[in-house]
């Protein structure tokens, strides 16, 4: 792609496996950049008022059905003027065939038709999820994406600190691993961040010593993920004396990525500590405080407690 925040129709047709029934040569040349998609049904009656013409539209059933309804002459008026806007395509869901006169209207226009058999609402969520994620603002890390009971968990540090040794011993407990050494990171929300590993490097991490390993060929596939949400943020850092470090965990702390504000704690690192329990452990602490658990908050209560006795 000439630019990371656009998508080309013809990669959507393919994602989708649609039925191509006109392209014009557009499916290779048409770019989409926005994840909002519409069902015309306002337009065809005429209605324009904030429409978007550049993005992605699907008839259904109610629109089908109301084009059917009308004369060939008040459909092609219709028709046009939807085309009339420069919309990057329209597909039609639920098998629905284009018709003669949606065909004369698309080849004036040179509009490109695609079909699909899935229902209009599940191909509408489907689109929007899909294009959403590719046209997401992004950026790249250096650390180690592995989920952990569940939960998305970003490991960050130094080179050298111990990310991928860690992530291996966090494997061989039944734990997934997404990426290492390189997160690709994309906001496919105001909430919500995913990751996952570039194509050359997915599934492999590296071990100092032992060199590349390939965690699904040594483990299986239930050793690895594609991608996942980003629901945590462990910093990872060698052991400073100087340092005061959150020994309470009274202190909330958040990373920022891309705008999103994620949880994190941050770890010291020194030889003998189990940095693959401390993750497992602070991975149920995330969920226990989710779900409105706290251990510093009973602590603190348990000592008014006392004090009153």
């Amino acid at each position: 792609m000439m630019d990371d925040r656009s998508v080309m129709l013809g990669d959507l047709a393919r994602h989708f496996g649609f039925r191509v029934v006109r392209d014009y040569g557009r499916l290779e040349r048409t770019r989409i950049t926005v994840a909002d998609v519409t069902r015309p049904g306002l337009q065809l009656s005429g209605y324009f008022k904030y429409f978007g013409p550049d993005r992605v539209q699907i008839i259904g059933n109610m629109e089908f059905s109301f084009l059917q309804s009308l004369s060939d002459s008040d459909a092609e008026r219709c028709i046009s003027r939807l085309f009339a806007t420069g919309i990057p395509c329209l597909i039609l869901s639920r098998g629905h065939e284009a018709f003669p006169v949606l065909l004369q209207c698309s080849e004036r226009y040179e509009i490109p038709i695609l079909e699909s058999e899935q229902a209009t609402a599940s191909l509408y969520s489907s689109i929007v999820e899909y294009l959403s994620g590719e046209l997401a603002p992004r950026c790249s890390m250096h650390g180690v994406l592995i989920e952990v009971l569940g939960e998305g968990v970003l490991m960050l540090g130094e080179s050298g600190v111990g990310k991928s040794e860690t992530a291996l011993e966090l494997v061989k407990r039944g734990h997934r691993l997404i990426a290492d050494d390189l997160v690709e990171i994309r906001r496919i929300s105001d909430t919500t961040l995913r990751g996952r590993a570039p194509d050359i490097i997915k599934y492999m991490i590296e071990i100092r010593g032992l060199g590349i390993l390939n965690v699904k060929e040594l483990y299986g596939v239930s050793a690895v993920k594609v991608q996942d949400n980003i629901n945590f943020v462990i910093n990872l850092e060698f052991w400073d004396e100087t340092k005061a470090y959150n020994r309470l965990g009274v202190e909330e702390e958040t990373t920022n990525i891309l705008g999103v504000s994620v949880p994190s704690v941050t770890i010291p690192v020194r030889p003998g500590r189990n940095l693959a329990s401390i993750v497992e452990f602070a991975a149920i602490n995330l969920r226990n405080k989710r779900m409105g658990y706290c251990a510093t908050s009973e602590i603190e209560k348990r000592a008014s407690d006392q004090v009153r006795i």
